[in-house]
C-alpha cells in the first residue's frame, strides 16, 4: 500500500550486521585460521579376535601408524559382547597425513556430507562402506572392512587451554563452532553439505 512497515525484529538484523562485521575484520587474522587438529579413523567388530586383528592391520596400512584396540566399557548378553573385551581398532592421525586421509575419504563421498554430519564444537564425522575404496588393494584373507571417520578443527592458540602452567580459558569467539567447520569444509575441499539450515 505504500505505507510505511516498521521492522519485525530490528535486533535480530543488528546481530547479523555484526556477525558480518567481525567476520571482516578478522579475515586477515592468521590465528583465526581453522585448520585439522586431528583425524580418528575407527573400524568396530563387535569382538576380539582374528576379525579385530585384521581390522587392525587395515588402518595400519592407511595411516601407517600402530592402531589401539578399544575395549568393552560393560556386557551386551544380546550381542554377545563382555566387558573388558577388545571389540574396536582405532588410530590418531595428524598433520598432513591427516589431511590427505580426509580428502580420500571425501572422495568416497563424492565430498557431500550431511548439515548433521557436523557438531555445535565444529567437528565433522562420517563413514565409508568398505576400505578399498580407499586405494587400498583387496587381500582374500583380510576381507572388506568398513570405517569411521572423525576430524577434530582447530584454531593457533588453542595450546592455552591444554597447557599444564598457566592454563587459560579459551575464549568464546576463539572456539571453532559448526558454521565455521561448515565453511571450512566447503572452502578447502570444494564440498557440498545438503539440509543446511538457512
Amino acid at each position: 500500500s505504500g505505507a510505511f512497515e516498521p521492522l519485525r525484529n530490528p535486533y535480530l538484523i543488528l546481530v547479523k550486521m555484526s556477525k558480518v562485521s567481525n567476520k571482516a575484520k578478522h579475515a586477515g587474522n592468521v590465528m583465526r585460521n581453522v585448520k585439522v587438529d586431528k583425524l580418528v579413523l575407527n573400524i568396530s567388530c563387535g569382538g576380539s579376535g582374528d576379525k579385530l586383528t585384521k581390522a587392525a592391520r587395515v588402518l595400519q596400512q592407511i595411516s601407517g601408524q600402530e592402531p589401539l584396540l578399544s575395549k568393552a566399557r560393560y556386557t551386551l548378553r544380546s550381542f554377545g559382547i563382555r566387558r573388558n573385551e577388545q571389540i574396536a581398532a582405532h588410530v590418531t592421525v595428524r598433520g598432513a597425513k591427516a589431511v590427505e586421509i580426509i580428502e580420500r575419504g571425501l572422495k568416497v563421498k563424492e565430498f557431500e556430507l550431511k548439515y548433521q554430519n557436523f557438531s555445535k564444537d565444529g567437528n565433522f564425522g562420517f563413514g565409508i562402506d568398505e576400505h578399498i575404496d580407499l586405494g587400498i588393494k583387496y587381500d582374500p584373507s583380510t576381507g572388506i572392512y568398513g570405517m569411521d571417520f572423525y576430524v577434530c578443527l582447530t584454531r593457533p592458540g588453542r595450546r592455552v587451554q591444554r597447557r599444564k602452567y598457566k592454563a587459560r580459558r579459551l575464549g568464546v569467539q576463539h572456539k571453532v563452532h559448526k558454521d565455521d567447520a561448515i565453511a571450512w569444509f566447503e572452502q578447502t575441499f570444494d564440498g557440498i553439505v545438503s539440509g543446511k539450515r538457512r
